[in-house]
């Protein structure tokens, strides 16, 4: 039993962020707490939307929690709202991982080849720096080529360039990455690298023609509970893309797919 924070935003109307991850998490058998980064109304799709910069009560959470001694066995890490939230969780993690805390650095930045509207340029520079001191990164292949300056090609990488992408990844200070929404020789697939072994692999899968917002929290969530409990990174990953796999075939027909996973009513399938 590990005790896990998170530190993402909060979606009032969604299954998606932490509202999908702390379900996940606590079934596997976590006890996990959170530092919220934003509470946001409701996915940005649905074209109207009201969100609260959470950056002032951060910035008093953390010296609190500092002072009453507390500690966690793992920081995750997703969507960052401002530099200053950047700055203070980044200082944070690196403070904890003097102490044997493990950090997942998810790097929420943007999709399909460009950056999500408010992302700039220096956000990708300060998430080099939470980068830097990860046990694990969890890019997908856009956030990939932002954070290692790589272009970004619509038909993907050679199974060499996805390897030369990680360690790359690898170069600016994370031990072990992942590189998900891969294409790799024209498959679709997850690439990793192992830290621990040296060693680099691909998983592939077959997509399923239905987008439900969330599915990376969840797939976050899954690895990290698995990793948590003494399963292998490769053997980790496999088991999380086939838990997505199986989220989404089992709810594709679901008409309001914003919404994300009702993953409460799935915890059978992890």
């Amino acid at each position: 039993m590990k005790q896990i924070l998170l530190v993402n935003d909060v979606v009032g109307y969604s299954h998606v962020g932490m509202v999908a991850m702390m379900p996940i998490l606590t079934y596997m058998g976590h006890p996990t707490y959170n530092l919220p980064t934003s509470l946001v109304s409701n996915t940005l799709d649905y074209g109207r939307f009201n969100v609260l910069d959470t950056t002032n009560y951060m910035r008093g959470v953390l010296p609190v929690w500092k002072e009453l001694g507390f500690h966690f066995d793992a920081i995750c890490t997703g969507l960052m709202f401002s530099e200053e939230q950047a700055q203070l969780v980044a200082a944070y993690c690196t403070e904890q991982s003097r102490l044997g805390t493990t950090i997942y650095v998810d790097p929420i930045m943007g999709d399909g080849g460009r950056l999500y509207n408010g992302i700039t340029q220096r956000s990708v520079e300060l998430m080099r720096q939470m980068v830097a001191v990860a046990d694990l990164i969890l890019p997908n292949y856009t956030e990939a080529c932002f954070l290692t300056d790589t272009p970004f090609r619509q038909e993907g990488m050679s199974w060499q360039e996805a390897r030369q992408m990680l360690a790359a990844l690898h170069d600016i200070g994370c031990r072990s990455a992942l590189i998900t929404s891969a294409r790799v020789e024209e498959e679709n697939c997850v690439v990793g690298y192992n830290h621990l072994d040296g060693t680099y692999f691909r998983l592939g899968y077959e997509e399923i023609p239905v987008s439900f917002h969330g599915t990376g929290d969840i797939f976050a969530a899954v690895l990290i509970g698995n990793l948590l409990n003494g399963m292998l990174l490769k053997q980790s990953t496999r088991r999380a893309m086939d838990v997505v796999s199986k989220l989404i075939e089992r709810n594709q027909d679901l008409p309001d797919k914003k919404r994300g996973i009702p993953i409460e009513q799935c915890l059978d399938l992890l």
